[in-house]
Parts: C-alpha cells; structure tokens; sequence
C-alpha cells in the first residue's frame, strides 16, 4: 500500500492528538489532586470504546512497525477481545430499544485491550488513541461529564472538562477525506467505530474504506 497519498492527513490527526494531550495537562495541573493517572495503572486499557477509521488507520501503521514477537502476541490477545466482544454485542441485542440499558452495559463492559502487555504496559503507547489520553480528567461525551471512577473527580460537581464531542467531528471528517483518498466511491462507512483489536489485525487498505467487518 502506498501510504504516501494518505501522508497528508498525518498533520491534522497529529494535530488533535497534540491538542488532547495539551488539554490532559491543563486539568491534570489545574487539579493535581484529582489525577490519578501512573505507569501501570491499566483500568482505562479495559474500557469498551471505538476507533474511528482514521484512528484505526494510523494505529494500525504504527502497529505494523513493532517487532514481530510483540505483534503476535497482541493478534493473540485481540481475538480473545474480539470473542468477549461478541458476547456482549449479544446481550446488548436484547436491549437495542433501551437506550439506558445500552450505555449502561457498555459503561460496565471490561475487555483487556490487546494492546496491553503482560507487564501492563501500552505497546503502542506514543501512538495511543485520542480516548486513551484523556481517559484520566473530566471529559464531555454526548453532553454529559464522565468522570474516572479511580480519579479523585465526582460526578455532579462541575470541572474544566475536554471535550470528546468535538474532537469525535473532526475525526469523522478526517474518516471521510481517507476514504475518499483511499478511492472508495461511497463515504458513509465514515461513522464506523471499530475496535482496537479489529483495527491492529485489519489491511490498512480495508481500514481506508471502512471493510472491517
């Protein structure tokens, strides 16, 4: 694959990476009390969240540059995430009328990111997803303020949060403009969320068009 032609969206998306990193440090300094966040401490590497394409894309570049031995043990690690998914996806069949439901087993979900070692540390950790790096200050999904439950924050009280909602648009709109470079002639495959474990054992070329499933 001539990863090239898609070298142009490498800014932007560092761009938003950057920008959550810098929004991380502005509430971790203006609450230093309140972020828990250390090496090792693994409970967001088990939270159940999507990847856009865009992500996907460049999570899986980056993934194919590790050392072989690695790679296969978290291909390992991600089909028995794929399995657990499943179940879920399952039972969240049950209840596709519920919203409340839905978000509640969603929130409650636990699946070992295949991408965390045996040691409890990111293989890919420079080149974690967006969600991953604010996992640990207030962030602001859908409207609402989620919390940490291990960080010193409380839900109900109000804090500067980093707003997902918007950075969620302009991955969707970085989604589109790869399909449309990868040749893909319809873009609506531009709101798939995909799963880490699908996103580190899928073709680059298939993760361009949205051909994960």
């Amino acid at each position: 694959m001539d990863i090239k032609k898609f070298s142009y969206l490498f800014d932007p998306y560092e761009q938003l990476v950057r920008e959550a990193d810098r929004a991380f440090q502005e509430i971790k300094e203006k609450y230093p009390e309140y972020v828990k966040c250390k090496i090792q401490c693994s409970d967001c590497c088990y939270a159940i969240f999507g990847l856009f394409l865009i992500e996907a894309f460049f999570l899986r570049y980056d993934f194919e540059n590790l050392d072989k031995g690695i790679k296969e043990k978290a291909l390992e690690r991600a089909k028995q995430a794929d399995e657990e998914l499943g179940k879920i996806q399952k039972r969240l069949k049950d209840f596709k009328d519920d919203p409340h439901m839905l978000n509640y087993i969603l929130a409650r979900g636990r699946i070992r990111c295949p991408l965390l070692s045996e040691e409890n540390k990111c293989i890919l950790y420079p080149y974690r997803p967006i969600t991953c790096r604010v996992y640990g200050v207030p962030i602001l999904i859908r409207g609402n303020l989620r919390v940490c439950y291990k960080s010193g924050f409380k839900k109900g009280e109000k804090y500067t949060a980093y707003n997902l909602d918007n950075t969620y648009k302009e991955l969707y709109s970085l989604s589109k403009e790869l399909i449309k470079v990868a040749g893909a002639k319809d873009d609506s495959n531009a709101s798939l969320m995909i799963s880490v474990s699908k996103a580190i054992s899928t073709p680059m070329e298939k993760i361009a068009i949205g051909d994960v499933f």
